[in-house]
């Protein structure tokens, strides 16, 4: 019964996605992009009367070399799976399902579906990042199950969910970050400061770790990551700042280096989140990302002599003038949460979200390629550029774009569009390659150098969060989804619906 339920709730929600029905016409904003009639679109490889966003963008289909079968058939074969996540096999395919999906490729998603079942497998005894895991195949194949109903998906993400819980045998019940599958034994990364997890890994596995407590009936995911956030609420916090080092021996702060980049990000990304799936319930979840964000604020929300908001980091109490690409996906984590604040604080939110996004679309059209570095500064001179050639590539990553779609639904500003669109052109002038798409080693150089691979979240992110930046706001609507922080859409779990059922199956019972 329990498992009918979240189905009749859940899936429900697929209402808008319209997978046969895909957008067709130029926006407005785009109108200023006089394409001809007849012209052969450099994305879609097809006339203009197509799909803006399309399909085409993730997958070629006339003039181009590559096809989805070609990169699924690929990817399984040669293993081109990211380091993180270890011996499991198939990342990119686990990452691009619900994209195939949404963009109604039903040939190729039903051929990634087959590998799934026949080839995907979890006894791996192989290196394996909790986060990662959880982010790209537990998330992945929870979203694939809740947009499909498939039970191929909901059975394989709880045997992978059961396989990580061996992570949060430690003393605290803070997790580990490495795992073997297969072992189940797990220690940390042997670069973190002594022995530490960190911030945004544990921190990041409350949506799917929820979430698998739905579908399998089974509360232990939910009372695993309620223990981490119980931990974090009783442990002092430096004025009032989350550090990104946690022992999980002790529970104490191993240094105090905050970043709302890498090794913070996700973390307040997930706070808001949680709030947002349980209905607006977790008044938990809602108190800490409020009171985390007024702690961000005062200490680092930064304004540049050329006038750009930015975050700087934070190591213990001296301020880095340096904003990473990760962190610029905290425009959009303000805009969403704005609504949800202080009545007298809404506007000031969703103007702060738009300041930082604008401040990340600053650090694209000031390079030659129109792409944004790894990091950008904002001292000895410089304004949202990159000061150090270990910060001058980019990997195809997605948290500008993610912002631009965020602010497009909040506001329908056309301006994040247009912006996006310039993204568009610059991935197709800089970063297609014969195979696909590859980062670049330069953003500043025009003749640009490839690094010759292609993400799996630019399958799971950067494109879908295009083609949602271009379609309705009834694809996907963010009053039913939340998406993890690998872009992998999970509904919000409506208190009323579930509420309704138990009450229906209560009656036919009696």
């Amino acid at each position: 019964p329990s498992e009918k339920k979240t189905i009749s709730c859940f899936i429900s929600m697929k209402v808008g996605l319209r997978v046969s029905t895909l957008p067709l016409v130029v926006p407005p904003s785009l109108s200023s992009h006089n394409f001809s009639i007849g012209a052969v679109h450099p994305l879609t490889c097809s006339p203009l009367t197509y799909r803006v966003i399309s399909p085409a963008l993730f997958i070629c289909t006339a003039n181009c070399s590559i096809s989805a079968n070609k990169i699924v058939i690929a990817l399984a074969i040669e293993n081109w799976t990211p380091a993180p996540a270890g011996g499991l096999r198939g990342a990119s395919i686990i990452d691009s399902l619900d994209t195939l999906y949404i963009m109604g490729l039903m040939e190729d998603y039903n051929d990634a579906k087959e590998w799934v079942r026949n080839s995907l497998d979890l006894n791996s005894n192989g290196e394996a990042s909790l986060f990662e895991v959880n982010i790209r195949y537990v998330g992945g194949l929870l979203s694939a199950y809740y947009l499909t109903g498939e039970e191929l998906y909901r059975s394989k993400a709880m045997e992978l969910g059961e396989k990580l819980l061996p992570a949060f045998n430690t003393p605290t019940g803070i997790p580990r970050g490495v795992i073997n599958l297969g072992s189940g034994t797990s220690w940390s990364w042997g670069w973190a400061s002594a022995g530490s997890s960190i911030l945004a890994e544990f921190g990041t596995l409350h949506l799917e770790f929820v979430h698998l407590s739905e579908v399998s009936n089974n509360p232990i995911y939910t009372e695993k990551v309620m223990n981490i956030r119980k931990l974090l609420n009783k442990i002092e916090k430096p004025h009032g700042l989350y550090p990104n080092f946690l022992s999980p021996v002790s529970g104490n702060w191993v240094q105090h280096h905050v970043s709302i980049g890498g090794l913070g990000d996700s973390f307040y990304e997930y706070l808001i989140k949680s709030y947002l799936m349980s209905d607006k319930t977790d008044d938990g979840a809602k108190t800490m990302y409020y009171g985390a964000l007024e702690a961000i604020e005062a200490n680092l929300v930064q304004k540049s002599t050329g006038g750009l908001t930015y975050m700087a980091e934070w190591r213990g109490g001296i301020l880095d003038h340096k904003m990473g690409h990760l962190a610029c996906f905290s425009g959009g984590m303000i805009g969403i949460g704005a609504d949800d604040g202080a009545p007298d604080k809404r506007q000031h939110y969703l103007d702060l979200a738009a300041e930082i996004t604008h401040t990340c679309h600053e650090s694209y059209t000031r390079s030659a390629t129109k792409l944004g570095p790894e990091a950008f500064r904002f001292d000895a001179g410089a304004e949202a550029t990159a000061t150090r050639l270990s910060d001058r590539y980019y990997i195809l990553r997605p948290e500008v774009i993610e912002s631009y779609m965020y602010m497009w639904r909040l506001t329908h500003d056309p301006k994040y569009r247009d912006w996006g669109w310039e993204a568009v052109e610059a991935l197709e002038e800089h970063c297609r390659v014969e195979s696909g798409f590859s980062g670049i080693r330069d953003v500043y150089t025009a003749t640009v150098s490839h690094d010759n691979m292609q993400q799996s979240f630019f399958l799971s992110e950067t494109l879908k969060y295009l083609y949602l930046l271009f379609s309705d706001d009834d694809l996907l609507p963010l009053e039913d989804w939340v998406f993890n922080t690998e872009a992998h859409p999970l509904p919000i779990i409506h208190k009323s619906c579930l509420q309704e059922e138990a009450t229906q199956e209560k009656t036919v019972s009696n």
